[in-house]
């Protein structure tokens, strides 16, 4: 959520940051419903309190004046009523359009309508030149018998899959590898002075949370005015299954205050995801690529806002960091004003070459992304930083996939082919799997 009084000193800054995120919400309006919304608590204030001074003179009072007055104070009252039903009738239009509004878009971010016009800022990583036509994972999968979406769909229907073989011992390597490196305080260190940044080194806390949250912190989170369609909602209990874990790690300290010397406050997560995929019908259909269920290792930080633009840089040199350790050659891509979701300020995508997709041609995907949501989630949970001798304030909040398991399997499948069928393991990833250095399984 943004701040009221911030809008009401920029409208136009705002109006244009809105309209740059594709989001059309009358400001002016706003600003009008505000006004009243503020005369009408005023007016409900001073009735309160005139009530309450005739209910004290009343006490001391008696005979004929004193049930004059008590006329008047019944008359007092259903005035109080009639105020306070029009004050709370304003108060929720003034919530609802301000739930309504998008996080704006910093100044770093490269306005454009959509996915389009997302700026590309590099490439790292040699591609690898096969010297054969290289297979894409769903053809890999199958020979190996590491991804069954057949007899998933007998079980669940489409976009799910099985993993099997030596694919499950790879997603737990690729948990195991993400945990071990962002808990080890040198591996910060490393990236912050590489990225020449002024943030305190410390280590990540392991956190396993629900996948299964209120509708009311959804909202919270930002997710539910535009995307809902994507959410799984389970009616009978009145809860939403996450999209990804950072919509249960940030509102674990919802109505919390942190002590400034405490942040930042960085968590790595696992999970199990569920997205409906709406508006995908046609899109990637085969395989593991985009599916309604998928696990994901998260990061997640509670930073002051001075510092949450290099925390963002933290976590992005994480992610590449990983995918260098991998070997998996990628871009980094910094995603325009018309794609970024409604909490995000500020967004880097990291898209995986994939040589076997578009029939050996090769393209880039989508396998991480990292997002500074400034203080818009944080006002929504109440999450505030106490300065040292000064008032509670709105932290920053910011998160970062370090492995969307999923996608991870399938670079390294296709980047790891061989030319027999077979793929290697990445050598990062071998002393998480017993010492296997090829999967050649099928049974």
């Amino acid at each position: 959520m943004l701040d009221i009084k911030f809008i009401r000193e920029n409208p136009e800054k705002v109006k244009e940051g809105i309209a740059h995120k594709g989001v059309k919400i009358d400001i002016a309006h706003l600003l009008l419903v505000d006004e009243k919304r503020r005369a009408l608590i005023q007016e409900v204030d001073l009735l309160r309190a005139a009530h309450n001074t005739a209910s004290e003179v009343i006490a001391k009072l008696s005979g004929q004046e004193r049930d004059a007055r008590i006329q008047e104070v019944k008359k007092q009252k259903l005035d109080l009523g009639a105020k306070e039903f029009e004050r709370q009738t304003v108060e929720e239009e003034f919530v609802t359009l301000m739930r309504g509004l998008p996080n704006l878009p910093l100044e770093t971010v490269p306005v454009g309508k959509d996915e389009r016009e997302n700026v590309v800022l590099r490439e790292s990583g040699k591609k690898q030149n096969f010297g054969f036509a290289p297979q894409d994972y769903v053809a890999l999968g199958e020979k190996l018998d590491l991804i069954d979406t057949a007899r998933a769909a007998k079980v669940s229907g489409s976009r799910f899959g099985y993993l099997k073989h030596e694919a499950p011992l790879l997603e737990f390597a690729l948990v195991q590898m993400a945990i071990d490196f962002v808990r080890d305080e040198k591996n910060i260190k490393r990236i912050i002075k590489e990225k020449k940044l002024s943030i305190a080194p410390k280590a990540f806390i392991p956190v396993v949370p629900p996948v299964l949250v209120k509708p009311e912190v959804m909202r919270a989170m930002g997710y539910t005015e535009r995307g809902e369609d994507e959410i799984y909602f389970l009616p009978k209990d009145n809860l939403y299954l996450v999209g990804t874990s950072e919509q249960s790690v940030g509102p674990m300290h919802m109505d919390e205050v942190f002590e400034e010397k405490s942040l930042p406050h960085r968590h790595i997560s696992f999970s199990t995801c569920f997205r409906r995929e709406a508006g995908t019908y046609g899109k990637d259909t085969k395989g593991i690529l985009r599916v309604h269920q998928f696990d994901k290792v998260e990061m997640f930080v509670f930073s002051t806002p001075e510092d949450s633009r290099q925390e963002h840089e933290l976590l992005l040199g994480i992610e590449e960091k990983l995918m260098e350790l991998l070997g998996l050659p990628y871009r980094v891509v910094n995603i325009c004003t018309g794609d970024l979701g409604d909490p995000a300020a500020a967004k880097y995508d990291i898209e995986a070459w994939l040589p076997g997709q578009n029939n050996g041609a090769g393209e880039y995907r989508e396998t991480h992304s990292t997002s500074n949501t400034t203080d818009f989630q944080s006002r929504r949970l109440n999450i505030k930083v106490r300065r040292t001798g000064g008032k509670p304030e709105f932290l920053h909040m910011l998160n970062g996939t370090a492995f969307a398991i999923g996608r991870t399997l399938i670079a390294i499948m296709e980047n790891y082919q061989q030319k027999d069928g077979t793929i290697k393991v990445p050598k990062a990833l071998q002393k998480y799997m017993g010492g296997i250095k090829k999967i050649i399984s099928k049974s």
